[in-house]
């Protein structure tokens, strides 16, 4: 059986030092590389660094990589891992103050809400407008994308580094 390879991005938006190198090392565990990114200042919270990488491994990778970060305080982070060969992307978001969320994405990179939860936030608001615009903006996870847009712009032109899963 082969493996059907993905590819995707980490973007770290925020973490301390002193979390930097455990980062690393947890990506470099996902990846089975040495990982030294290439941490810049993230103007949007001062005293907290940023990075980016790029990366390629087998499918379901994304989920790995969000998982080996999920819960470390102050860090802010997002893994997307693209459609490969019969799965559908990922998009992962994490911030402190959330938690994770998880979305489904198209080849554009698009969030595809499934039906159940359409029909929920239908049944959930039934007779209230407010309540099924919150169950469908809890579905698109726009509580993280608000959270986060801040530190999305302060990365434009930062660099970004390409690491290839060994195996």
């Amino acid at each position: 059986m082969s493996v059907v390879m993905a590819r995707g991005v980490l973007f770290v938006h925020s973490a301390p030092t002193a979390l930097c190198p455990h980062v690393e090392w947890a990506i470099g565990s996902v990846l089975d590389a040495r990982t030294d990114l290439e941490w810049t200042a993230q103007p949007a919270a001062p005293g907290m660094f940023r990075a980016e990488l790029s990366w390629t491994g087998p499918q379901g990778t994304g989920s790995l990589l969000a998982s080996a970060l999920r819960g470390w305080a102050h860090l802010r982070y997002e893994v997307t891992e693209e459609p490969s060969s019969g799965v559908d992307g990922g998009r992962w978001s994490h911030t402190p103050e959330l938690g994770i969320f998880h979305a489904v994405t198209d080849v554009h990179g698009n969030i595809m809400v499934s039906e159940d939860r359409i029909r929920y936030a239908y049944e959930a608001g039934a007779g209230d407008p407010a309540r099924v615009y919150h169950e469908l903006s809890i579905a698109l996870g726009e509580a993280w994308d608000e959270e986060l847009e801040a530190f999305r712009h302060a990365a434009e032109g930062a660099p970004v580094r390409w690491l290839h899963q060994v195996g």
